[in-house]
């Protein structure tokens, strides 16, 4: 493995300046994995813990279940991002099983209840814009305690495992393979040796994979796979073309024959996407197909009434001055024209040359609607009975409001193993059937998210499902007329996070179609709630949640929004939310504005925002107007259905008004010094064409920035991070020795100069040195996606905002003392927190409540590894209590139950006017006064002082 790991750290200290570069291997994900356990275990903060906070309640989106059809309270949940779950109690309370795992992204799960091994293909397949690649197949025999690799590291995405029922030696699986790039580790793999050798039994191409499996219930020989051929790219996602097609076996997947040719009734050629299967029995199989074939023109849906974006699109200049005002005027107001521009004042614009009738359709261009707007045919269901030898359409008329145009995200239909004509389809929303497809109604609910991706049904119990979707899971005991909802789980997928200065400090996140959710740093997850009716975090805003900026001065004056730019400036005092995306002139090309749209108040006034489109705007009066400082600072964009050539993140420097950089998606770095007066592409020696997933001007020192870019879009996981101390003129790699996953985000330490902090597609990290070393956080912390990170400065607290496990708090407060003095100490111990007395201490309101017993944390740094012998003392000097710990080198944690050893205490009481009694715990505990912590290892020594008020 040395020889494979030698010229990865090699690669990795090369500054690249060339495009982009190939897709990430199976070999080398494979060693990234054994790197980072390396690093973990020598890591300097490996003992530092980060506390889950939460949130909770909005969950995240679910992929899998595996269910014990013997006991359907015991079941595993599958998440995308946020790893695998169990529950023995119906969801009442979750555990989770992948904690250990490389990689919380998974695809599918399968479970041999015979004898409780779990199979995990890892990689989500719903391939959307966060659907992380996997690590290949990874079993568990012990419920998740360890975890064995199994095979397909070249993957990337994995869609179905089948277990043979009667022999669990025999597996099938499904495999998508990679997202962004053509690959040969994807089709149909088979093993008969429990995953020791795997034999690939069906390939199509390198860019079609499978995207479903399904056997027989009865019958294992009898197999169906569904082939999905596809192209996803920053700018332009292809989700349909010739590949796509329904394959079947009759021995097991050794063998397949193509079924959906053109003769046989199942749609086929380029605008065939994803498909979903689900069989009956032998001969009775059901298919869901996202045909993105475009709807005949007098077919589409019903035209709204009066003037609409699509009359415009091919209208003369003639015809437009014909229109009656009144009309002109409802379109531009209803459409949510600038007050500007009035029917007379467009009229005159046209008649001017001004403007074209089409510039009013391209003014309402917008990315997030034409994901509703365009007139795709949808999903359809078919159903064969002969074996998939012909296929039926179920239903005459179009299954509108299902698919609309994003049939890559949805793609699943179930038959109920008791009714044959009992089928459930969904995507935005969840549809049931109970006449074989022919009509549908709705079975979503108020408490059940819009997003469906996973189902199961009772094979004894018809109407007892359990649904995953993206906010959570949800369960029925009546086919859907009543639903419960299971989220304890903190499976939360942040896209950002940002906190105020409020006491106790707030923080605030954007989530992955949940919206925008605040809450107190000192919330605790409980079901407290449940009583109360008071979640501890509310939430502002549906959508997919965005950044968040909150206005220094007043911490109800917060900014933020929904997904391509749709931003909002809400007072939370009064409710008062006014929109504020800036709108082009009519005339102008629109903006372009990222999924991600970047803002940023101002540090040096909170009254100037800036947001990014493929411009920099800038606002002077907190979003009421917008001014362009700006050209096009992107590379120009590229033809496709997906927003591209955006920027992507923006940041000032705290030292001079004015001083901005920028970076754009498609690779394009910019600086201004006067405000936008003059731009400078500072580009060159970056490498070319990765998205640019955050710049940050230093804290520390005015000349200094930071920029990070991230080849996830090209299946290139290499960590790209660089510094620059001449304003972006020169830039040095500082990736160091980090694995290989792409970077999401850097902070600075706002105290120490040299400490940085990262976030990858596998975890957080810090260097003390600026980027020459990274190591790892890993107490209390799994591999999961970090998509942004903060610190509070006024608490020293880290806030860590991942995508599948939601947030993190650590206390930085010794990480930050970290200056060259005390790293040439061998031993020194952070600054002990004042503690509370209370009367609590040992005893208990009722006897049928454990006593509380009190704990406080000392951290300290050593140099070596050894046996730490800890003692509290008073301020006289005279010992109270000793104990041991064992030390390693780095951070330690070490937690103290404020209690007296029962040998000191006689002689601890006669200095005390006021003698101590034992509490109900019979222990004795500190009473108010002054103490030190004294800490030795090695020979070598510290104290820090506290006091009990």
């Amino acid at each position: 493995m040395k020889r494979l790991l030698f010229p990865l750290f090699l690669f990795f200290t090369i500054v690249l300046s060339s495009a982009q570069q190939p897709a990430s291997s199976g070999a080398e994900i494979k060693a990234a994995i054994e790197h980072k356990s390396r690093l973990s275990n020598t890591s300097t903060v490996k003992n530092l813990p980060l506390k889950n906070i939460g949130p909770t309640i909005m969950s995240g989106r679910v992929v899998d279940f595996a269910v014990n059809p013997e006991n359907p309270t015991e079941f595993y949940v599958a998440y995308a991002t946020g790893g695998l779950w169990y529950t023995n109690n119906n969801g009442n309370s979750f555990i989770p099983v992948t904690n250990n795992a490389p990689t919380q992204n998974i695809g599918d799960v399968a479970v041999d209840w015979k004898n409780g091994s779990i199979w995990l293909g890892t990689g989500e397949v719903n391939a959307s814009r966060s659907s992380y690649a996997g690590v290949g197949i990874l079993k568990s025999e012990d419920k998740g305690e360890n975890w064995q690799f199994m095979g397909l590291p070249d993957s990337h995405h994995i869609s179905r495992i089948l277990i043979n029922p009667e022999d669990p030696e025999e597996i099938v699986v499904g495999v998508t393979g990679h997202l962004y790039s053509s690959n040969q580790e994807r089709g149909v793999f088979k093993t008969t040796d429990g995953g020791k050798t795997w034999n690939k039994t069906l390939f199509i191409n390198d860019h079609t994979g499978i995207i479903d499996v399904a056997s027989s219930p009865k019958n294992y020989n009898i197999m169906y796979a569904a082939a999905w051929d596809k192209d996803r790219k920053a700018w332009n996602f292809r989700g349909s073309g010739e590949g796509s097609a329904i394959y079947k076996s009759e021995d097991a997947g050794e063998t397949w024959t193509l079924l959906s040719d053109k003769d046989s009734g199942f749609p086929t050629g380029e605008g065939v996407g994803r498909i979903g299967l689900s069989v009956f029995n032998d001969n009775t199989l059901y298919a869901i197909v996202d045909n993105q074939n475009h709807r005949p023109a007098e077919e589409e849906k019903d035209k709204e009434e009066g003037l609409t974006k699509a009359d415009f699109e091919n209208m003369s200049t003639t015809k437009f001055l014909n229109i009656k005002n009144e009309d002109l005027e409802a379109f531009l107001r209803k459409n949510n024209f600038q007050e500007k521009y009035s029917a007379e004042s467009v009229k005159e614009m046209i008649k001017a040359g001004e403007a074209v009738p089409q510039d009013l359709a391209l003014y309402l261009k917008d990315a997030n609607s034409d994901l509703f707007e365009t007139p795709v045919i949808g999903a359809q269901v078919y159903k064969s009975e002969d074996g998939g030898k012909s296929w039926q359409k179920t239903h005459e008329d179009y299954l509108d409001d299902l698919y609309y145009s994003y049939g890559y995200y949805f793609g699943m239909i179930h038959v109920d193993p008791q009714n044959e004509d009992a089928i459930y389809i969904y995507g935005v929303p969840i549809l049931k059937s109970k006449d074989g497809g022919k009509t549908f109604t709705s079975i979503d609910a108020d408490n059940v998210h819009a997003d469906h991706h996973a189902l199961w049904i009772n094979p004894n119990k018809s109407g007892h499902l359990i649904d995953g979707n993206d906010g959570g899971v949800n369960i029925t005991y009546d086919d859907g007329e009543h639903w419960m909802i299971r989220n304890s789980p903190a499976v939360g997928q942040f896209y950002s996070v940002n906190v105020d200065h409020a006491q106790p400090y707030n923080i605030y996140g954007g989530l992955q179609d949940n919206g925008v959710w605040v809450g107190a740093h000192t919330s605790e997850e409980t079901t407290d709630w449940q009583v109360s009716g008071n979640y501890p975090f509310k939430k502002l805003l549906g959508g997919d949640g965005m950044q968040v900026e909150i206005d220094s001065r007043n911490p109800n004056l917060v900014y933020t929004g929904f997904q391509f730019g749709n931003y909002f400036r809400i007072n939370q005092e009064t409710d008062e939310r006014d929109y504020i995306q800036p709108r082009h002139n009519l005339g102008e090309k629109p903006y372009r504005f990222n999924w991600q749209a970047p803002i940023l108040l101002s540090p040096h006034n909170q009254d100037i925002l800036y947001m990014g489109s493929n411009k920099l705007l800038r606002s002077m009066n907190q979003g009421d107007d917008w001014t362009v400082i700006s050209a096009d600072l992107t590379a120009g964009g590229k033809e496709g259905n997906v927003p591209y050539g955006t920027l992507s993140t923006i940041s000032e420097s705290p030292f001079r008004f004015g001083l901005l950089y920028t970076g754009s998606d498609d690779g394009v770095v910019q600086v201004t010094k006067n405000g936008g007066g003059s731009w400078s592409n500072i580009t060159a020696g970056l490498p070319k064409d990765l998205w640019v997933s955050r710049i940050i001007a230093s804290e520390h020192k005015k000349e200094r920035v930071y920029v990070t870019l991230n080849g996830y879009r090209w299946d290139d996981f290499t960590p790209y991070i660089f510094i620059s101390e001449d304003y972006g003129e020169t830039w040095e790699n500082i990736a160091g020795n980090l694995p290989l996953a792409p970077i999401n985000v850097i902070r600075e330490d706002p105290e120490n100069e040299n400490i940085l902090y990262l976030g990858t597609d596998d975890g957080a990290y810090i260097s003390f040195n600026r980027g020459q070393e990274w190591e790892p956080f890993s107490n209390g912390f799994v591999n999961v996606p970090v998509h942004d990170l903060r610190i509070q400065e006024n608490q020293n607290h880290l806030i860590v905002a991942t995508h599948g496990r939601s947030l993190y708090l650590a206390d930085i407060t010794p990480i930050s003392e970290m200056n060259k003095e005390k790293i040439s100490k061998k031993l020194w111990i952070s600054p002990v927190a004042d503690i509370q007395f209370s009367s609590r201490w040992g005893n208990s309101y009722s006897k049928w409540l454990d006593p509380y017993t009190p704990e406080t944390e000392f951290t300290f740094y050593s140099a070596s590894s050894g046996n730490a012998e800890i003692s509290i003392k008073t301020e006289e000097g005279f010992v109270l209590k000793s104990f041991e710990v064992e030390a390693e080198k780095g951070f330690n944690e070490v937690n103290y139950d404020l209690s007296i050893s029962e040998e000191r205490i006689n002689r601890f009481n006669k200095s005390l006017e006021e003698k101590l009694t034992a509490s109900e715990d019979e222990k004795f505990y500190l009473p108010k006064g002054k103490y030190t912590v004294e800490i030795k290892v090695n020979g070598d020594s510290a104290e820090k002082s506290f006091s009990i008020k």
